[in-house]
């Protein structure tokens, strides 16, 4: 197995390659305005890093959100542009997950049990979910994703993780690591998912959340004279 894993739901744009054993590569860039520029040069890069090309690789997985529209569809779009070119499965990965994937992994300062995590959702308001640790490899979601103003969030006093954190500590408490969303942790968390035979995979396609704040515009009105 060689997954290429990517995603640009939230101001990173971060790329890994993962042998179905470990991370081989990884790389982040942070600019919420350069998604589609940034990620094409990444997935070369990281691809080199790991010593590959794209036809070494057999799956890729991507974040799906949720997340703001144009970003979040930069990399579902390259994904599954790549994915149909090289003749390989995408596959979602709800972004929330990812970082849920990372804060479940000991280290200083990330919580050890429950805990939320949230990201910014534009409009004053975050995305989040909670989770609780599980039985096996990973933690579990137990509510949402959903999007919510941040003083609405649920959270009864357990810490939040990811971007929203550092966004409204006033609101969410002290923020705690990762900042964004790794792409190693997404890696990660699709290769077990394939292991357990695709259980908690999703489609390639946008976990929005709400609507747009573009709409299509309506007809003319006619005007008389």
């Amino acid at each position: 197995m060689l997954l290429l894993a990517l995603d640009t739901a939230t101001a990173a744009v971060t790329v890994a390659v993962h042998d179905g054993s470990r991370v081989l590569a990884e790389r982040t860039e942070i600019d919420a305005r350069r998604h589609a520029e940034l990620l094409a040069p990444l997935v070369a890069g990281v691809l080199a890093d790991a010593g590959a090309t794209r036809a070494d690789l057999t799956a890729i997985a991507c974040g799906v959100g949720p997340g703001p529209f144009t970003g979040l569809r930069a990399g579902i779009v390259t994904a599954t542009v790549l994915g149909h070119t090289l003749g390989i499965p995408v596959h979602g990965v709800c972004s929330l997950d990812a970082i849920a994937e990372a804060a479940a992994v000991p280290a200083d300062g990330q919580p050890a049990g429950g805990f939320v995590v949230a990201t910014d959702a534009r409009r004053r308001e975050v995305y989040w979910a909670r989770y609780q640790p599980g039985s096996g490899a990973g933690p579990n979601r137990v509510d949402g994703p959903l999007v919510s103003a941040p003083a609405d969030v649920p959270r009864a006093g357990l810490p939040v993780v990811g971007p929203g954190g550092w966004l409204y500590p006033g609101l969410l408490g002290p923020p705690h690591p990762p900042s964004q969303v790794p792409a190693g942790a997404l890696a990660a968390l699709a290769v077990r998912a394939l292991a357990a035979g695709g259980a908690g995979l999703l489609p390639p396609q946008p976990l929005y959340l709400r609507r747009p704040d573009a709409a299509v515009p309506g007809p003319r009105k006619r005007v008389l004279r």
